[in-house]
């Protein structure tokens, strides 16, 4: 089946092309050119005036939506969370973990293994990322203390194992005990490595970094302020131009005057926008689980114990969204963040991040606001809301 889509503009990795004509064969992209003529290639035509292409989103840090948790790692649950990422622009993600108990954690990443790369009718897990439990108790946020483990390559090694080698990513303090040398096996074997949750100075961020850390987990969220005489993993992050830095941008994780701050610093090739979304992402108000955790959600909220914010409700059209409006950027180029440079990082870029002549068809249309007017996933309409 062909199929030929038109819209004011596309997009690309490094260019944006007017009026774009692409033509999707059996769900691929078999070829992309800007309109010239006045006739279209044959095939049924999806137009859309006014809007941009951007290849669908690439959300690596995400634990659930739409009452589903990744936890449970059931065809069940990765059913509801991908159809619910599809109506927001997301094609792929990287199914996140957090903090439980060993045995619970090897059950979901088992669980988790079977469901990886799989079409389930929406957006695709691609991998997993291990989020815990090598985190610093001093920083752990929503993880629960009781299940933090010390880093050790037996432990890492089981999970590995566990997840069938599917782990992509994964978040460690580097002070801790035992760091460096699963940092060191975790490369080994492929896994991009994010420092965070971490209360690391700056001599620890930095050899975690020689270690071979490419990225830092929800920057400024669960990790050492900034002190002007010992930065730490902070001045390390903003002032490393090779690391990539993920960032919440729901306007409550991090102030717009500090995304601006950010954005300077990392620039358009380093930055991540992320949910770090629960299962709460898309319902009311009320109770909520994060792994084993309870959290309440007020307002679109998500908060455990007094005050400590437990991951977000936010979905990436309105992170892409917000990024615009706080740093002034156009969507398009918003859109990259959500799309490009996550597939950058996790080296992942050579299936998903780009709108390519043999790529899938997987696409996100946009107003020209930035709202998703279509998620296209292999060429198939996916319903917006």
């Amino acid at each position: 089946m062909r199929t030929v889509i038109t819209a004011d503009k596309l997009q690309a990795s490094n260019q944006t092309i007017p009026h774009p004509v692409v033509v999707v064969e059996d769900g691929v992209i078999a070829s992309i050119a800007s309109r010239t003529a006045s006739t279209l290639p044959d095939g049924e035509v999806k137009d859309y005036p006014g809007a941009t292409l951007v290849p669908a989103y690439f959300d690596v840090h995400i634990h659930g939506s739409g009452g589903a948790d990744v936890m449970e790692a059931t065809p069940s649950s990765l059913t509801t969370i991908g159809r619910f990422l599809a109506q927001h622009g997301v094609g792929s993600y990287l199914a996140t973990t957090v903090s439980a108990s060993v045995d619970t954690t090897l059950q979901s990443l088992c669980g988790l293994a079977k469901l990886i790369g799989t079409d389930l009718g929406g957006a695709r897990p691609l991998g997993i990322h291990l989020e815990g439990p090598f985190i610093s108790h001093a920083k752990r946020g929503a993880h629960a203390d009781r299940d933090l483990q010390l880093p050790t390559v037996e432990l890492f090694n089981r999970l590995w194992e566990a997840s069938e080698g599917h782990v992509r990513l994964m978040t460690i303090a580097p002070e801790l005990p035992g760091a460096d040398e699963v940092i060191r096996r975790a490369v080994e074997l492929g896994v991009r490595i994010s420092l965070g949750h971490s209360n690391a100075g700056t001599s620890d961020a930095l050899r975690g970094v020689q270690g071979g850390a490419v990225s830092a987990t929800h920057t400024f969220n669960a990790m050492r302020r900034f002190d002007h005489r010992d930065p730490g993993i902070l001045g390390v992050v903003l002032d490393r131009p090779d690391l990539f830095a993920e960032i919440i941008c729901d306007g409550l994780h991090v102030n717009p005057t500090v995304v601006r701050m950010f954005w300077r610093e990392k620039g358009a090739d380093r930055t991540l926008l992320v949910t770090d979304a629960m299962s709460a992402t898309g319902m009311p108000d009320g109770n909520y689980r994060l792994g084993e955790l309870e959290v309440r959600v007020k307002d679109g909220k998500c908060i455990i114990g007094e005050d400590t914010l437990a991951g977000s409700t936010l979905t990436m059209d309105r992170a892409v969204r917000n990024f615009a409006e706080f740093t002034g950027v156009e969507p398009g180029e918003a859109a990259m963040l959500a799309s490009r440079n996550p597939a950058r990082m996790t080296g992942l870029d050579a299936q998903v991040g780009s709108l390519e002549v043999g790529r899938a068809a997987d696409i996100t249309v946009l107003s020209a606001k930035g709202d998703v007017v279509e998620t296209i996933l292999w060429g198939r309409q996916m319903v917006a809301v």
